[in-house]
Order: structure tokens, then C-alpha cells, then sequence
């Protein structure tokens, strides 16, 4: 069993964007900048936008946080985006999800530009990813792709298996791994003999949410496994991977925590920088 460690990984990407971060300020005379818009008052959320913070003043990106409280208009939380999308300062905006539940998701997204499109859920940006014409990934898939890569895991040609459909990450993994010339299934609830299929997988990739719920039983021998959940079970932090069981049948392994994670948010960045960098 080899650990792919995605917070080393991630550590090492910050370490190059603040190289391209100095070089953007050189020559535009100001610094990337992200824009967070988070509604309410999810203590989840707060934690998250807390460590997008501190990763953007590591790198120097400018960070702007801008709150509403949890009972804002949709008029009110929409206004405030297309005031971020006019602003020259702002390369990235992202609208810190989940939103209390009398707001509308899809009209909300879909005032960021697809240019500005930190997060890359805009209709825009997923059909060009479904087109295989770039655009901005979702960063979570983005940053499973980026550890396929820097652990020299071949993709093109091999059977890649995805657990879980969601916009977030299931759709937009496939979609990344069918560009990069893998067979990819995709497997939800629905999947009849989900087992069957999993242990065809040279390269499974886990993101249903349910704590261990892929077990040694589902993973081929010498399979690279990565684990995109995080699961609170029992009191500790748990991926969709039996991690114990799995870790000794297969050749790679992502650890929860440690691994996805901080590779989603070394993605954001990314994403910011690039942006900015097209404003050149």
C-alpha cells in the first residue's frame, strides 16, 4: 500500500502559485484577488471560508469575505455578485455553499461570470467541460486529477469507476476522466450490482457520503483508490473508504483526512491565479 498525500501535494502547489502570484503583481501592479460571499450562519461554512482565507494569504491572493445574514433576499444576495463580477480588484468569486433554503442556487450561480467562476459549477463552465473545450474545472475533481498526475497514475485507456453523481464532484470527475482518455462508468444509487462493476475498476474513485461505505470486497487488487468523503462517524472524521480493509489490496490509496481536502482548496487557488492571469 503507497498513501497518496494529497496535503504534501497541496503544499507543494501552494508553493508554485505564490511564484505566479508575485509574478501577476509584478506585472498588473496589483494582487489576484477571490471574492467569498458567504449567507448565514452554517458553522461548517465559516470554518471553510476561515482556511480559504489564511490559503490565500499564504499564496497573495487577496482575500475579500463579504457576509449577509441568513434571512437576505435573493435580490439582495444577487446584487451583491454582479457588484463583485464589476469589480476589477476580483479575479475568483465564489458563494460559499449550502445557502439557507428560501434561496435560489441556480439563479444565484448563475450571476458569476464563467470567467470569474472560482468554483467552476456555472453552466458555462460544465458544458465546456462536457464539450472537452477547458473552461474551469470544479476543484475537488481538479484536484484528483492533479494527484493522478503527480503520482504517475496512468489514466488514458484505464477503467475508471465513479461512486457518486453529484454536480459537485461525480459529474464533473467523469467528465475530467473521460478528457484525459479513460473508460469511465459512473455508478449512483440506482447501479444495479455496484460491487460487480467497482471491482472492474483499475483507478475507483469515492463520492457518495456514507462513511466506509466501499469495502475490500468492491476493490480489485492493485486498484488505485481515491476517497472523496468526509464523513463525521462516531466522532472522528471518516472517508466513503473502509480505509483499513482497502489500504492493503490496493497500490494507492488517499487517506480522509489528508488527502482530497487540501487539494480542493490548492485548486481554488488555482483557479483564482489563472483567471487573473487572463486579465494580462
Amino acid at each position: 500500500m503507497n498513501l497518496i498525500d494529497g496535503k504534501k501535494t497541496a503544499a507543494e502547489i501552494r508553493a508554485e502559485l505564490k511564484d505566479r502570484a508575485e509574478a501577476f503583481e509584478g506585472k498588473s501592479g496589483r494582487k489576484a484577488g477571490l471574492a467569498v460571499l458567504l449567507i448565514g450562519d452554517d458553522k461548517a461554512s465559516e470554518v471553510y471560508v476561515r482556511n480559504k482565507e489564511r490559503a490565500c494569504g499564504e499564496v497573495g491572493i487577496s482575500s475579500y469575505t463579504y457576509r449577509l445574514p441568513a434571512d437576505a433576499s435573493q435580490e439582495e444576495a444577487e446584487g451583491l455578485v454582479m457588484c463583485l463580477a464589476e469589480d476589477d480588484r476580483v479575479d475568483g468569486i465564489l458563494v460559499q455553499l449550502p445557502l439557507p433554503a428560501h434561496l435560489d442556487e441556480k439563479k444565484l450561480l448563475g450571476r458569476i461570470p464563467a470567467e470569474k467562476d472560482a468554483d467552476g459549477f456555472s453552466a458555462e463552465n460544465m458544458g465546456k467541460l462536457a464539450k472537452g473545450e477547458g473552461g474551469t474545472p470544479a476543484c475537488t475533481p481538479r484536484g484528483v486529477m492533479e494527484l493522478l498526475k503527480r503520482y504517475n497514475v496512468p489514466v488514458r485507456g484505464k477503467h475508471a469507476v465513479v461512486v457518486g453523481r453529484s454536480k459537485i464532484v461525480g459529474r464533473p470527475m467523469a467528465l475530467l476522466l473521460l478528457n484525459a482518455d479513460a473508460t469511465v462508468t459512473v455508478c449512483h444509487s440506482k447501479t444495479e450490482d455496484l460491487k460487480g462493476i467497482c471491482l472492474q475498476a483499475d483507478i475507483l474513485i469515492a463520492a457518495v457520503g456514507k462513511p466506509r461505505f466501499i469495502t475490500a470486497d468492491m476493490v480489485k487488487e492493485g486498484a488505485v483508490v481515491v476517497d472523496v468523503g468526509i464523513n463525521r462517524s462516531e466522532g472522528k472524521l471518516a472517508g466513503d473508504v473502509d480505509f483499513e480493509a482497502v489500504k492493503e489490496k490496493a497500490s494507492l490509496i488517499t487517506p480522509v483526512p489528508g488527502g482530497v481536502g487540501p487539494m480542493t482548496v490548492a485548486m481554488l487557488l488555482l483557479s483564482v491565479i489563472e483567471a487573473a492571469e487572463r486579465t494580462l
